[in-house]
């Protein structure tokens, strides 16, 4: 444990604290802090994704169907349950809960997964079949996700902002629409006043009233009018403007799903995914060159992550201590209670593999996402720092409590 601590714990917060002292110092202008964050993005992590994607195989999958079911449905339902959670609780956007969700609801097993596993349960087919089928989960389901509801929760926003430039231009309508109103109450009382003297039922007065209510119900209507006719013009021209050869406005679902697609990050695990299923291996003469350029991918997102923590104020609070404690404790205990209630605890050693692999940090990938689009920075940043750090402790309880409760079951 102490070589863990030592070779990949210390070095990840040594270098999270350079990019913080960086960014503090303005040693990187913004433009080149997003240069870091595009890198990572759009090159290094979905190198990353595929190369530890293509390692798997088919037969992987499929040998242990209820590892594979548990870590699927465990490690999904874990991360909508945090995106839930904090549009619940915390009241967050759909677009910050789903980078609130990439952080909490996600483990860094790209990067720590071999670093961590290897040491405690050795190399050996167990760990990388483990290891293997939490990548492909986290890299090639969670984050495409994440995506999908970060372009679903901007694309609403862009809706409320069209709305509210659409009210803004009704204005001057509704101004128009009560001085029709105020004409036809001008109208009534003058009406009313010429009405012949000694009317015993007031029938002239009845028809004035009922005309001036008549005229206040078309200048509503036509205030509603005006306020639609506004609003439709005012998203169609920000759709225009965001594309300038649009013609007809897509589903704001399948425009989520089109534009998370467009990502690097999101079709590259998807294409490596579909290569395993396929059963088609990657020649390996290309393993070095797609791993040279994935080792970029973890060093240059924990500097980055560390500038982006520089930028905000760190943040001990409930919401990130509530992120800390669903990463490092909540989510293993649940997949360990799964494992137990599904007969694995007749394979002990795997069952400890998978609470431990989904007891990692954080994935880097989502504070990176985080500071891309500026997004959940402040929360991000810092639950990112606090689950590092706090992993030392949770990692030595999970080694020596998951040996116990297994043994209570078997």
């Amino acid at each position: 444990m102490v070589d863990i601590l030592v070779n990949d714990i210390v070095p990840i917060l040594v270098i999270m604290i350079l990019g913080y002292v960086c960014g503090k110092f303005s040693y990187f202008s913004n433009e080149q802090r997003q240069g870091f964050n595009k890198l990572v993005l759009n090159i290094a992590l979905p190198a990353a994704l595929f190369v530890s994607i293509v390692k798997a195989t088919r037969q992987m999958l499929i040998d242990d169907i209820t590892l594979t079911l548990i870590s699927l449905v465990g490690t999904v339902g874990m991360f909508m349950l945090s995106f839930f959670l904090c549009r619940l609780f915390f009241k967050h956007s759909i677009a910050e809960a789903a980078v609130c969700a990439l952080i909490a609801g996600s483990p860094t097993i790209g990067f720590l997964g071999f670093a961590v596993l290897d040491p405690i349960y050795g190399n050996n087919t167990d760990t990388n079949l483990v290891i293997a089928i939490v990548a492909i989960i986290v890299n090639a389901i969670t984050i495409p996700i994440g995506f999908y509801l970060i372009n679903v929760g901007m694309n609403k926003d862009k809706e409320k902002d069209a709305l509210a430039k659409a009210q803004v231009a009704a204005v001057p309508a509704a101004a128009g629409a009560a001085a029709v109103v105020a004409g036809g109450g001008s109208a009534a009382i003058s009406d009313a006043g010429t009405s012949p003297a000694g009317s015993a039922d007031g029938e002239e007065e009845d028809k004035a009233l009922r005309r001036a209510e008549h005229q206040l119900e078309k200048a509503q209507e036509h205030l509603e009018k005006v306020k639609s006719k506004e609003a439709a013009k005012a998203a169609e021209a920000a759709q225009a403007a965001a594309d300038p050869h649009h013609h007809k406005p897509m589903n704001p679902n399948v425009k989520a799903i089109v534009d998370a697609l467009k990502q690097p990050v999101v079709w590259s695990p998807l294409l490596a995914v579909a290569l395993v299923i396929l059963g088609v291996q990657v020649p390996s003469a290309l393993d070095p060159t797609f791993e040279l350029i994935a080792k970029a991918n973890s060093g240059v997102a924990v500097l980055a992550a560390g500038m982006a923590l520089s930028t905000v104020k760190f943040s001990l609070g409930v919401e990130t201590l509530w992120n800390t404690f669903f990463r490092l404790i909540l989510t293993p205990a649940v997949i360990l209670a799964a494992g137990l209630i599904f007969g694995m605890a007749g394979d002990g050693d795997k069952l400890a593999m998978l609470v431990m692999a989904v007891a990692l940090p954080p994935a880097f990938s989502g504070i990176i996402i985080s500071a891309r689009y500026n997004i959940y920075v402040r929360e991000g940043a810092s639950s990112v720092a606090a689950s590092t750090v706090g992993f030392a402790a949770t990692a030595i309880l999970w080694i020596w409590l998951v040996p116990v409760i297994v043994g209570m079951f078997h």
